[in-house]
């Protein structure tokens, strides 16, 4: 887990009590769901997706898109919602997103999306949860 200093501040021991098991895996662990099973993987509500952690605004709806990646894809996040830092585990070089507010593991960013911005936030549906507008 990332050792800065964020806005919202608690122990491993309470962030673990408040998510639950898995979300703790995920969100605080860096984990990831298994590709296809996550709620918000086909999902096209008007609202927001806000973090699963603290729930800071994260991602708007409209940048939603479906790439058949297996998770919640988004062109854009919700300007200064994201942190972005360097991840080479598993051999890969990534772009690894965190809530800014929390410092919370959403997923990863890649250059390959289809739309005008050319990215795809590759987000985790336990990491996130959604606000219906």
């Amino acid at each position: 887990m990332n050792k800065k200093e964020y806005p919202i501040q608690k122990t491993e021991a309470q962030w673990r009590e408040e998510l639950g098991d898995e979300r703790y895996r995920i969100l605080r662990e860096s984990g990831t769901e298994r590709p296809h099973t996550g709620k918000y993987n086909i999902h096209f509500e008007d609202g927001t997706y806000k973090c699963g952690a603290c729930n800071t605004p994260l991602f708007k709806s409209d940048s939603k898109f479906e790439s058949s990646c297996g998770w919640p894809s988004f062109d854009e996040a919700i300007d200064g919602a994201v942190e972005y830092v360097r991840d080479t585990s598993f051999g890969m070089i990534r772009t690894e997103i965190l809530c800014a507010t929390c410092g919370s593991h959403l997923g990863h960013v890649f250059n390959d999306g289809p739309t005008q911005t050319g990215q795809r936030y590759c987000v985790n549906s336990l990491s996130v949860n959604f606000e219906e507008k």
